[in-house]
């Protein structure tokens, strides 16, 4: 809102200062003043608020060291997340961007799935929260919403750079791109020309098939939502593991965004130019700032847990900017953190009822799963674990990012 009446203020009145709102690096500075702001002063007033209500985590008896210390702890801690990214972008973005308003609806959603499921687990005494049919279904309606959106929106387009033998007929930067067209192109790190169109799944039967891509294309958009999102939940077992590993992501994402978003280190980095993209940006800063600031009060020893309305949302809206951005296909490397820890769960279980099956007891793999709880049980300290976590986080976006130049 802020955005357009400082441009409606400049255009009319020349007002000093009005032009700042124009500067991406600007606005998104400013997002995250903002959202890092309302999570300290804020944050403390709706943590004492949720353990005035008896909004209290309780602690299944897992036999990990300090679980019981975590007991009562105020929970539903992702409220503060998302209102701290949501109000600096209600004021600072463009709210008329289809990408800004495909991550307000994917917030939305999925806090709310999330909020359903703390609320059944805290007030209706039910630990098993929200019955899981209804939360996949929740994530596939999303995942759907999401996919039709960036498959037949007319405002998602890209532009791809001309070849190099017609580079001598360019008389400006906008000439080095092809005009903006829709298209399945997505980033395929590794490879030299760094692209990786959908429609060749189908197209390599029979070209007439392209027009159908979008019955591959969608289901894989849900995969990703559902996936991550996932992830994200279980990582959250330990003091800040989510919050500050998700911020790492987050911001490697926000580079994305910006290079990609960007006519100039588009060219420079020869990758795709996704018009209009950069807004994102804004929407990166702002939920980084809530990240961050949230650690604040997540960090051990914690003073208050997201809860599922956080872990949900940020693996939610983390799969969905990465499919914007089109480096959906780097998620493995990126999150890594989310991949392992869903992957310690998979062959946990699946390992368990194998060998059950074959002996008649079972047997596991890891001391516990998700992989955190095993590093627990072998006697690390938890701050440790997530120190770890967190710096094997870093290298990986590290990493994700060095694959643009790297093919």
């Amino acid at each position: 809102m802020m955005y357009y009446l400082f441009e409606f203020l400049e255009q009319k009145f020349q007002f000093p200062g009005a032009t700042l709102f124009q500067f991406l690096s600007f606005r998104a500075s400013v997002a995250v003043i903002l959202s890092s702001a309302f999570t300290l002063i804020y944050g403390r007033i709706i943590i004492r608020f949720l353990k005035a209500k008896q909004v209290g985590e309780s602690v299944r008896d897992l036999g990990l060291d300090g679980q019981n210390e975590k007991a009562g702890t105020p929970t539903m801690g992702g409220i503060i997340i998302i209102l701290a990214t949501l109000i600096p972008v209600f004021l600072l973005a463009q709210l008329d961007n289809v990408y800004i308003q495909l991550l307000i609806i994917s917030t939305l959603s999925m806090g709310a799935i999330g909020l359903i499921d703390d609320y059944i687990k805290i007030f209706k005494k039910d630990k098993g929260g929200l019955k899981g049919k209804f939360k996949v279904a929740g994530q596939l309606l999303l995942g759907i919403v999401v996919g039709s959106v960036l498959y037949f929106h007319p405002g998602v387009t890209v532009k791809e750079e001309i070849r190099k033998q017609d580079l001598a007929k360019t008389t400006s930067i906008n000439d080095i791109f092809t005009p903006e067209k829709k298209s399945t192109l997505t980033t395929i790190p590794l490879f030299k020309d760094n692209a990786f169109d959908y429609s060749s799944l189908l197209s390599w039967i029979s070209p007439d098939l392209k027009k159908y891509t979008w019955i591959i294309f969608i289901p894989i958009v849900v995969f990703i939502i559902v996936a991550v999102s996932n992830g994200a939940n279980l990582t959250d077992g330990i003091d800040g593991l989510a919050a500050g590993s998700s911020a790492i992501m987050v911001l490697a994402l926000g580079i994305f965004a910006w290079v990609s978003g960007n006519l100039i280190f588009s060219d420079y980095l020869n990758i795709m130019y996704i018009p209009n993209v950069g807004e994102v940006v804004i929407f990166v800063a702002a939920f980084s700032g809530a990240l961050i600031g949230f650690l604040w009060f997540n960090a051990y020893p914690a003073t208050v847990f997201m809860g599922d309305t956080g872990s949900l949302t940020i693996g939610g809206v983390i799969a969905v900017i990465a499919l914007i951005v089109r480096k959906e296909l780097l998620i493995p490397l990126l999150c890594g953190i989310f991949l392992v820890e869903n992957l310690s769960v998979i062959v946990q279980v699946g390992y368990f009822k194998y060998t059950r099956k074959q002996t008649g007891g079972g047997k596991r793999i890891l001391k516990m799963a998700p992989l955190h709880h095993h590093y627990q049980k072998l006697g690390l300290h938890e701050s440790k674990i997530v120190a770890r976590f967190w710096i094997i986080g870093i290298l990986l976006a590290v990493l994700s990012i060095v694959t643009l130049k790297i093919r």
